[in-house]
């Protein structure tokens, strides 16, 4: 039982959350400068994106480009960013997911 008429104690409830928020900022900032790589076509193409999912650079082996290709190249340039996302999202579900269950489940905008 709660002291004081069963009322949960406002003032310690605002801390709580106010914890939990600056927590979320700062596994946020960490995603944000936490670089995730992806590729395709076994390494011919490579890309980095941060945790927040910003792509951040792009190597293309020389050996993948054919000017008489460009549709594989393309195609591979796109599975690379892919990859490097859902990297990215599963490094989000680790490092956000117990904060959101912490704030009673999934939070407006994020992935989970």
């Amino acid at each position: 039982m709660i002291p004081g008429g069963g009322q949960p104690n406002m003032q310690q409830l605002l801390q709580q959350a106010q914890k939990m928020q600056q927590q979320l900022a700062e596994a946020q900032e960490e995603l944000a400068r936490t670089p995730v790589e992806g590729s395709a076509g076994g390494g011919l193409v490579t890309a980095t994106v941060s945790g927040a999912g910003e792509l951040q650079g792009l190597v293309i082996d020389p050996k993948a480009v054919d000017p008489e290709d460009t549709e594989t190249l393309a195609d591979l340039i796109l599975a690379a960013v892919r990859d490097a996302n859902a990297s990215a999202q599963q490094l989000q579900q680790q490092k956000l997911g117990p904060l959101a269950q912490g704030l009673g489940g999934g939070l407006p905008g994020l992935p989970f």
